[in-house]
């Protein structure tokens, strides 16, 4: 059976490699387990950035068509040709 894993190499200041195994130690984790985790992080917080630009440009939108209320939203989109 093969690997299960990819081992990946990568540059890093050795201060950043020192907070990386500082980290790891406080946090009883692998230097492996601690990067799968701030990747996780990362990805929530792309993700949550994305809603919130989504959100900020429906409040613009709605703002330059003065929709006022979601039942004015509802409104305009199913009027009918």
């Amino acid at each position: 059976m093969g690997r299960t894993t990819k081992v990946l190499t990568f540059s890093l200041p050795p201060e950043t490699a020192k907070e990386i195994e500082k980290l790891a130690k406080d946090q009883g984790k692998t230097k492996s387990n601690l990067l799968r985790d701030a990747i996780e992080v990362y990805e929530k917080y792309l993700a949550e950035k994305e809603w919130r630009e989504l959100f900020e440009f429906g409040e613009e939108t709605a703002k330059r068509f003065e929709i006022k209320s979601e039942e004015e939203l509802f409104a305009l989109l199913n009027k009918k040709g």
